[in-house]
């Protein structure tokens, strides 16, 4: 029974490491280091900048964003725009195509290879200091591009990650357990930054040295792997909460958790890659905060299955304790379950939604694992938005 009791300690030990333990180090260490202030630049000062911004068949949003890049707080004669069409076939390059007065050029991908590939061919025209990176749903706030630059200013810093923020935040159930996800990963980015390098970027907004680019392979997720190349070349990633964008949720569970699952499938494969971020003596700091943050996060599934089990086999000998643990895992699979057979899973109260999410997120994480296990790596895909495909 000892080795039971041992196993199954363990495995609760990580999770509640990861999602409580880890978030309570980075507070303790981060309190200890002085938070460095890098100033904005006057115009004359401020680097060259192109921006690329990814879609595949945006007609619906792809005018407005462009109108949002012409209102940005930044000096037209060093600011470049790049919209690279995976293979549209809605419109979408022919509304780019109308902004080429303004300064805007269209590069265009045939055959829809993904996302990553056209972003390998967008950076062999890219020129610039910087390049930022965004996509078509996410608009900027004006003095967007100056917040993500500036930083630049030390030698140190490879990449800068702003925040994405959701705009339908209490719209239903699904947008409010995503909210309070990606507010919870806010939190975590502004401690990892200020004590080492935010882990990872945000395809949405994020910016780097473009003479720090590399190829990435086309099953890459490049807002993960590009960043890792980075930190792997010596420089430090920074998170900027004023640098900030806005878009919608997805709006509903399963699209939402369906996302979960390729970007749990694509990242996985992405970090053994480039695995040499996770060795110490390498990266040092960063290589336990990309397993606590990543890979122990992606595992917990198992960890909490293999718990489950073990506790069932514990509450057979008597132990109050797990009978109490199994029986609180049976009523989260309940409510699960409920949601999950829900026809109006957008309208849960809370009590319902939150186990419904959690449970699915981790399941279909289980599932990007899984097939990533397999060789397959989805490259591309159809947008969460509604209404809308993706890159």
């Amino acid at each position: 029974m000892s080795a039971i009791l041992i196993a199954t300690l363990i495995c609760f030990l990580v999770p509640a490491y990861v999602y409580v333990g880890y978030p309570l180090v980075l507070w303790v260490l981060s309190s200890l280091k002085s938070l460095e202030e890098v100033a904005m630049q006057p115009d004359d000062k401020l680097p060259t900048v192109t921006l690329v911004v990814s879609c595949f068949n945006e007609a619906d949003v792809i005018e407005e964003k462009l109108n949002n890049v012409m209102e940005l707080d930044y000096p037209e004669d060093r600011l470049s725009v790049l919209v690279v069409s995976d293979g549209s076939t809605d419109g979408t390059d022919e509304i780019v195509e109308r902004f080429a007065g303004q300064g805007v050029q269209l590069i265009r991908q045939e055959g829809r290879l993904g996302k990553t590939m056209g972003l390998n061919l967008a950076m062999e025209s890219v020129r610039s200091d910087i390049t930022v990176f965004s996509d078509a749903n996410a608009m900027y706030a004006p003095d967007a591009v100056r917040q993500l630059v500036r930083h630049f200013q030390r030698p140190d810093v490879g990449y800068v990650v702003g925040a994405a923020l959701y705009t339908d935040g209490e719209a239903g159930a699904s947008a409010q357990n995503e909210g309070l996800y990606w507010r919870y990963e806010l939190a975590i980015k502004t401690m990892e930054s200020r004590l080492s390098s935010v882990v990872g970027g945000d395809g949405a907004i994020y910016a780097i040295r473009s003479a720090l680019w590399q190829p990435l392979d086309q099953k890459d997720i490049n807002d993960f792997v590009n960043p890792l190349q980075i930190v792997l070349k010596g420089y430090r990633g920074v998170f900027e909460p004023k640098a900030q964008c806005f878009e919608e949720t997805a709006g509903e569970f399963d699209k939402e958790i369906a996302r979960k699952e390729r970007i749990v499938n694509r990242s996985i494969r992405g970090l053994f890659r480039v695995r040499g971020v996770m060795n110490p003596f390498k990266t040092g700091l960063f290589s336990f905060m990309v397993i606590s943050h990543k890979l122990l996060r992606w595992l917990i599934p198992l960890f909490l299955a293999l718990g489950g089990f073990g506790s069932l086999a514990l509450s057979l000998f008597g132990l109050t304790v797990f009978k109490l643990i199994a029986l609180g895992g049976v009523l989260t699979l309940g409510l699960a379950a409920i949601g999950h057979f829900s026809s109006h899973k957008n309208a849960l109260p809370i009590w319902i939604s939150f186990p419904y999410y959690f449970v699915a997120v981790n399941w279909y994480a289980v599932r990007g694992i899984l097939r990533a296990i397999q060789g397959e790596t989805q490259v591309t895909w159809d947008s969460a938005r509604q209404g809308r495909e993706g890159r």
